[in-house]
C-alpha cells in the first residue's frame, strides 16, 4: 500500500484541480493540507516524506474535490488575511478582498493626518459582513469607537467571532437594517466617519461572475439592485442625518461606478469636497465625501 506522504498528497491534489482564471491550484493544495495538519507551508516543503494519517488524507481529497468545483478555499479553511490580520470566515459572509484594504487604509491615513487623531472618533461600518473593515479600523485606530451593523445573522456571528479573536473592546457589533433601523436612531447617534463596502453588483450580472462568487458567496452581500447603486443612494441618505458636524463618508465602489457614485454624492448637496481613489490595479475603488472639513 502506497504511503500518503505530504509530497504524494500535494502531487495528487495538483492533478485533481483544474486550472481556471480565478484559482491557483499549487497554492490551494498547500493551504488545504497546511490547514488539516496545522502546519505552515514551509513545514510542507521541509517534511515532504512525512506520512499523513488516513483520516486526514481522506479529508484532504474531499476538500480538494470541493475546491475543484469552485467552492471557495476560504470557507473550507475558515480563514482569510486582511490588513495583515487573520479573519475567520464562513459560508454566508462575503470573503474579504485586498481591494477593500484601499478603503481601510484611506480612513486610517485620514485620521492620522487630520484633527481626528486627537479625539475619540465614532465610526459606523454599514454592512460589516465578517467585520473586516470595522475590526481593522478598531485595531489600527486606538482612538476609535466603531459600530458595525449588518442585517445577516451569520454576518453578526462571524464579526463577533473575529472581534473576540482580535481582542477588541472598542467595536460594537449589532444587527441593524440600513433601510430601516438606522433611520429610526437618527436623533441618538452621530458619527465622525461612516464607511461601507455595500452590495454593488448589478442584479443581472451576478450569475455571470466566477463560480466561487456567483454560486457560493451570499447574494445579499452582492446584489446592488438593477443598476448596482441601490445601497449608495440609501447610505448617502442615511449619512445625511447621522453625521457629526465634521464628518467623512467613504465607500468602496465597482471599477466602473465612479461617475454614478460621484453624482449620488454631489446630488446630496451636503459635502464640501468629494474625491475618489484607485486600487493597486489602477481601477477606481473608493469615493469619499467630506463635510465641514
Amino acid at each position: 500500500m502506497v504511503k500518503c506522504t505530504i509530497e504524494k498528497l500535494l502531487k495528487d491534489g495538483l492533478n485533481m484541480i483544474e486550472k481556471r482564471d480565478y484559482n491557483n491550484p499549487f497554492l490551494d493544495v498547500q493551504l488545504i493540507l497546511s490547514h488539516l495538519i496545522n502546519k505552515d507551508r514551509i513545514y510542507l516543503h521541509m517534511n515532504k516524506d512525512e506520512e499523513v494519517k488516513s483520516d486526514v488524507s481522506k479529508k484532504y481529497y474531499d476538500m480538494v474535490e470541493r475546491r475543484n468545483i469552485g467552492y471557495p478555499l476560504q470557507y473550507m479553511i475558515n480563514s482569510q488575511e486582511f490588513m495583515g490580520l487573520d479573519f475567520f470566515v464562513q459560508e454566508g459572509v462575503l470573503i474579504p478582498r485586498s481591494d477593500t484594504e484601499i478603503l481601510v487604509e484611506k480612513i486610517i491615513n485620514l485620521v492620522n493626518n487630520t484633527e481626528l487623531r486627537n479625539k475619540t472618533i465614532n465610526i459606523l461600518d454599514i454592512g460589516t459582513g465578517s467585520g473586516a473593515i470595522a475590526l481593522s479600523l478598531g485595531y489600527f485606530l486606538k482612538n476609535s469607537l466603531v459600530t458595525a451593523i449588518d442585517i445577516s445573522d451569520i454576518a453578526i456571528e462571524t464579526a463577533k467571532i473575529n472581534a473576540d479573536k482580535l481582542g477588541l473592546s472598542n467595536v460594537l457589533i449589532k444587527k441593524s437594517d440600513v433601510f430601516g433601523d438606522v433611520k429610526n436612531a437618527k436623533s441618538n447617534e452621530k458619527y465622525d466617519i461612516v464607511v461601507s463596502n455595500p452590495p454593488y453588483i448589478e442584479k443581472s450580472v451576478i450569475e455571470n461572475l466566477q463560480t466561487e462568487v456567483s454560486k457560493y458567496e451570499p447574494k445579499l452581500a452582492l446584489d446592488g439592485g438593477v443598476d448596482g447603486l441601490d445601497y449608495y443612494r440609501r447610505i448617502v441618505e442615511v449619512y445625511g442625518f447621522i453625521h457629526s458636524d465634521k464628518s467623512i463618508l467613504s465607500v468602496e465602489i465597482g471599477y466602473n461606478q465612479k461617475k454614478e457614485v460621484l453624482k449620488i454624492f454631489e446630488d446630496a448637496g451636503i459635502f464640501s469636497f468629494i474625491e475618489s481613489d484607485k486600487d493597486l490595479s489602477g481601477n477606481d475603488r473608493v469615493v469619499t465625501g467630506y463635510l465641514g472639513m
